[in-house]
């Protein structure tokens, strides 16, 4: 693992993916990869791009991505797919939108599989993000899957989130639902060469006029169209122009400390949960406690009460056992 990690060090794209893969497959040597890349992270700024199926993502990522590359900006791509809830496999088919950076060293492409999680995004993507603002990108553009008006994941780990929208998926009720357009820091009208582009563009000015505070960050609306290449500088620009307001506000760093806190709490969270489950798993009292709830005889809260005592007496006893270097995972 060392090797791997010193090549993805050196730059070696090969070892980005299969660190990637490590991280994807929850693999038991997961968090100590984490622990090494840590010091790389924060450098890159990350895009989420989302909006309804069909809304024309990855191919308005892939003309994003033209355009970075004429600057001599490196991306990195996250594409996320849908995985089927029968066989759990995913077509991962966004990565065929993306043909043109195959052979471009600048452009590094993962797709991933949603395996069950649901608000747009695979439970590792955030990981995933890290990775590859790790090993240097200068920026990450995260696609999510095609979401409806409540995954809004995406806000929770993009510095930009990009909401797309086309002419013909809904009337004006439709588009000023909440939900997934409050989470927007820019609104993209792709497909703006067909008709009712205009339409669409107008609504949500209205709707930003409705509901839009002016003492803060009010979303622009940009027609693009991926076509016709139509509108693209001019979506880069509005993506810098937030990226500026959060640094001159200083809300910029304020946001990425409360997820740092965030994120660890998270991960204490789930090593907690994963605590509870090896318990769950043999004989013990956690088991009898769970039996005397189904006889009746003790109420769920005052077990879940002793559950938390007894497996948090049992983590002291490992701890001091193990001494002080001892690691969860």
């Amino acid at each position: 693992m060392n090797n791997l990690v010193e090549r993805f060090r050196n730059g070696e794209q090969l070892a980005l993916a299969r660190l990637i893969s490590v991280i994807e497959n929850e693999d038991a040597r997961r968090n100590e990869v984490m622990a090494q890349l840590y010091p790389l992270m924060g450098k890159a700024y990350i895009v989420g791009v989302t909006g309804s199926p069909g809304a024309g993502k990855s191919s308005l990522v892939d003309r994003m991505s033209m355009i970075l590359r004429k600057r001599d900006e490196t991306i990195g791509i996250i594409a996320v797919d849908p995985s089927s809830p029968f066989s759990g496999g995913a077509l991962l088919g966004d990565r065929i939108r993306m043909q043109t950076h195959a052979l471009d060293k600048g452009v590094f492409i993962r797709s991933m599989g949603t395996r069950g999680s649901l608000g747009g995004l695979a439970h590792t993507t955030k990981d995933v993000a890290k990775a590859m603002d790790a090993f240097g990108f200068q920026w990450v553009v995260i696609e999510t899957v095609g979401v409806g008006q409540a995954e809004i994941d995406i806000m929770h780990l993009a510095d930009t989130t990009i909401v797309i929208l086309t002419p013909g998926a809904g009337d004006s009720i439709q588009t000023i639902k909440a939900g997934i357009m409050e989470i927007a820091d820019v609104f993209a009208v792709n497909k703006s060469d067909l008709p009712g582009a205009d339409r669409v563009a107008t609504e949500i000015e209205t709707m930003l006029d409705l509901h839009c505070d002016t003492t803060k960050w009010r979303p622009p609306v940009v027609q693009v169209s991926s076509v016709t290449n139509m509108g693209l500088e001019n979506l880069l620009e509005a993506i810098e122009n937030h990226r500026q307001h959060l640094l001159t506000t200083g809300v910029f760093q304020k946001i990425r400390q409360e997820r740092i806190k965030e994120e660890t709490l998270e991960i204490v969270n789930h090593q907690w949960q994963q605590l509870v489950s090896r318990q769950v798993k043999i004989p013990g009292r956690i088991n009898e406690l769970l039996q005397e709830v189904l006889n009746r005889k003790i109420d769920p809260y005052t077990a879940a009460n002793n559950i938390l005592a007894h497996v948090a007496t049992s983590f002291k006893s490992e701890g001091a056992e193990a001494g002080p270097q001892r690691k969860i995972m």
